[in-house]
């Protein structure tokens, strides 16, 4: 677990110093996955670094019946979606197996809403690839820890998690679902992670597409 900085100008800047983290590790054949939307501007960066493609990684909550703020499990996007459930919570909450399938439908859909959005195209195939998962901080990991989950059943050669900032606490639970976090920050007390930037200002839509379509650009002229 490597550490470096405290402080970041922006999310581009964070980036960029995870670039510098990372660019040592001689990753072959990476892909960046991004976390939309706050994830999307460091993995700009990080990508055109590591010369790799840049993807987003959609993950979609999947809650408990008349209860929906209460997450039972999770379906993350990807070449084949998949999906990561809590048994325990699943049968306290009373989702048997034809609601979890219902709800992962309605999920399916609403991820396949936001790729189009987000004008990506079809995912990127991950078997066989070194997969750097990027997001601008973690407060309580539970959104990553779902994509790490899921990423572990794709068949990736191997899986790095890559964070400007984040708390002991969450990194200590992460740490076994990937091959290694580079986190260049883990303050103790954690506050928020937004309190670790300068310019923290929401990442808009419009931020995410510009910055998929010159991913994109730079590949195509890339493999050109």
């Amino acid at each position: 677990m490597k550490q470096r900085q405290d402080y970041f100008a922006n999310r581009r800047e964070a980036g960029r110093l995870l670039a510098d983290a990372i660019e040592p590790l001689g990753l072959a054949d990476p892909v960046v996955l991004a976390l939309p939307r706050g994830g999307v501007p460091l993995g700009f960066e990080l990508a055109r670094r590591l010369k790799a493609p840049l993807d987003i990684l959609l993950v979609r909550k999947i809650g408990a019946p008349g209860h929906e703020e209460y997450g039972i499990g999770a379906l993350v996007d990807g070449a084949a979606p998949q999906i990561v459930i809590d048994e325990r919570a699943a049968s306290l909450t009373g989702a048997d197996a034809a609601y979890i399938e219902r709800e992962t439908a309605r999920q399916l859909a609403e991820i396949e809403r936001r790729r189009a959005a987000y004008r990506t195209g079809d995912p990127i195939p991950l078997a066989g690839r070194n997969v750097v998962v990027v997001d601008d901080g973690i407060a309580t990991g539970g959104t990553v820890k779902a994509a790490l989950k899921a990423l572990a059943k794709v068949g990736a050669a191997s899986v790095t998690l890559a964070v400007p900032v984040a708390p002991r606490s969450a990194l200590w639970q992460l740490e076994p679902l990937c091959g290694q976090i580079v986190c260049l920050s883990s303050p103790e007390p954690f506050y928020a992670v937004g309190a670790h930037y300068g310019d923290f200002a929401q990442t808009e839509d419009a931020e995410v597409i510009d910055l998929l379509a010159k991913a994109r650009g730079r590949d195509a002229l890339g493999a050109a």
